[in-house]
């Protein structure tokens, strides 16, 4: 595969030196993302268990997905920061310990808001450990075969972490709890900090603050905006507090923004939106998580209460589309160098249109092979075909100071996106299954009535990220990038 040209050898920095032990140095690294990337579809598998152990409403259930992805994504530009500030290595040690003492907490959770408690502690962790995942890979590996290689095996797993976790929980759940879903990720955390220093060298600390305000300002924002959209999923869209909740998040999201562009040292520079490709790279990573996400929390339930599968059939049904990812990123691999990543990208958000336009004919009379599995394929395909092409599209050209902001920032619309994305569809999931209820459709009918028209609002973010890759990405510009490197 091709990659981007690393910042440093762009700002004639000294190429990173080869760790001691690349093998080990990769699996500590890419352990610890496909660990966090886990995390954030594995609970899916396991949501009808906790809503009747902890006793969560059906919307209110969204919780235990986005308390994990708000202060995940809502944090991660001020770890990217702080890695650069403080240290990344020692910024990712304590970002995993963080991780594993609340996933311990989680998984001996007694109510709903321990459990939502331990989940928003997680994010806090995987936003200090994440953004360094890439930066110290990018900064073990040398430009050219070494690193390609070692992002070809990052890329894959980020894309196919997420099918992959709905395996591990049906598997999981089936075998022991839904508890067990957060404490194996205990013994995974120890293992890892006990290897990062034979395995990660420390990397040089630089000057600089953190911007608290920034971080501040855009986390209460998200929430605010997430609690309103799931307030009217209970149908109170004129709620004084579900319209308090949407003011005053975008307020907090405007002064974010404005702060951003006087702060001496953003979390978030703004220009690293000036380059017209990858501003609509990252558009992507905000709007193609926004269907993702509600693609397994739906699907999830769909297999379990409308075609009564047990956890670890659930579970196994997604397995399809891990392997599809995987097969996806090969091809990818191969055509990058010939192609350019436009191309490729388009067609894998064109296909990710087509899966979620294709699940609004979900009916409580289909089946897994009529209704589902045909989308989950093409999903799978779409991710694979997305992931690398617009991870390239992203860092190519970011400066070497940027680094670790650039890569905070390409996670964290992925959360961003995607726990955004789910509170609007829950909230579209809401108003569609009351209708359906009104009407006298039954249990089934109104899920999968409520389902149909989420993905149909799902099917407009995509072909929005479609649009934008189309006309956004200069073809020649990133087709010149990937052959250079």
């Amino acid at each position: 595969m091709s990659t981007a040209s690393s910042p440093s050898a762009q700002e004639g920095a000294p190429a990173p030196a080869e760790p001691r032990w690349p093998g080990l140095a990769l699996v500590v690294i890419v352990g610890v993302e496909l660990m966090l990337m886990l995390d954030m579809t594995i609970m899916n598998i396991a949501l009808p268990d906790i809503r009747e152990g902890l006793g969560f409403t059906p919307t209110g259930l969204a919780w235990v997905v986005n308390a994990f992805a708000l202060t995940f994504g809502g944090l991660l530009l001020l770890g990217g920061r702080a890695g650069d500030i403080l240290g990344r290595r020692r910024v990712f040690v304590v970002g995993v310990l963080i991780f594993t003492a609340a996933s311990l907490i989680g998984g001996l959770a007694v109510s709903a808001e321990m459990l939502i408690a331990a989940r928003a502690l997680q994010g806090v962790g995987a936003a200090l450990a994440g953004p360094s995942t890439l930066a110290l890979l990018m900064t073990h590996f040398e430009e050219g075969p070494p690193r390609n290689s070692a992002l070809a095996v990052y890329s894959t797993v980020t894309g196919s972490a997420m099918a992959l976790g709905l395996l591990l929980g049906g598997v999981i759940t089936f075998l022991a709890s839904w508890r067990w879903v957060l404490l194996v990720n205990v013994p995974i955390g120890v293992i890892v900090v006990l290897l990062v220093p034979l395995a990660l060298r420390q990397a040089e600390r630089n000057e600089g603050k953190f911007d608290l305000a920034g971080a501040l300002a855009s986390t209460a924002g998200l929430t605010a905006l997430v609690y309103g959209f799931l307030r009217a999923a209970e149908g109170e869209w004129g709620d004084p507090v579900t319209i308090g909740c949407f003011a005053a998040g975008l307020v907090l999201l405007a002064l974010f923004v404005l702060n951003e562009g006087k702060a001496s040292q953003p979390i978030m520079p703004l220009r690293l939106f000036a380059e017209r490709s990858r501003a609509a790279g990252l558009l992507n990573m905000l709007l193609v998580p926004a269907t993702l996400f509600a693609m397994f929390f739906f699907l999830v339930q769909y297999l379990q209460e409308v075609l009564e599968q047990s956890p670890i059939t659930a579970g196994l049904s997604f397995l399809p589309m891990a392997v599809s990812v995987f097969v996806g990123a090969q091809v990818v691999l191969k055509l990058v160098p010939k192609t350019g990543p436009k191309p490729i990208a388009a067609t894998g958000v064109a296909l990710i249109s087509v899966a979620a336009l294709w699940l609004t004919t979900l009916s409580p009379e289909g089946t897994y092979l009529t209704g589902v599995l045909g989308p989950m394929v093409l999903f799978g395909i779409g991710v694979g075909f997305s992931v690398v092409p617009l991870n390239m599209i992203i860092v190519s050209g970011v400066p070497a100071e940027d680094s670790g902001a650039a890569s905070g920032l390409l996670q964290a619309l992925q959360q961003i996106g995607g726990a955004l994305g789910l509170a609007v569809l829950v909230a579209v999931f809401g108003a569609a299954s009351r209708g359906a209820e009104a009407a006298g459709a039954n249990p089934s009918g109104v899920m999968t009535e409520g389902i149909s028209g989420a993905f149909l609002v799902g099917s407009a973010f995509t072909l929005v990220a479609l649009v934008a890759t189309v006309i956004g990405i200069n073809g020649a510009k990133t087709k010149a990038a990937a052959a250079g490197a």
